[in-house]
């Protein structure tokens, strides 16, 4: 595909720059910014899915992960003091 693009002459100067650094062609060093461009933005589209589907879970199976963490933190402690007692739930955490 031919893309025609009418940028200014300040961006124009700085591609030929950078692609000159890189001893590519102008066109080449601006295709390879759009695609490193897309491919990020691709990157965090995805991971953004993911995170939405972990907060779309089912709410009571996060509460027992929750409830299960707990426990686990509260049993495995050098202290006999709960770290969550049941009496502040709701109130400190």
């Amino acid at each position: 595909m031919t893309l025609t693009l009418n940028i200014p002459v300040e961006i124009e100067k700085y591609l030929t720059q950078k692609a000159q650094e890189q001893s590519l062609s102008t066109e080449a060093y601006a295709l390879q910014l759009l695609l490193e461009r897309i491919s990020t933005q691709e990157k965090s589209s995805k991971l953004i899915d993911l995170l939405q589907s972990w907060m779309d879970d089912d709410e009571d199976e996060q509460q027992e992960t929750g409830a299960f963490l707990i426990r686990a933190m509260d049993e495995d402690r050098l202290s006999d003091r709960p770290l969550f007692p049941q009496d502040l739930k709701g109130v400190t955490w």
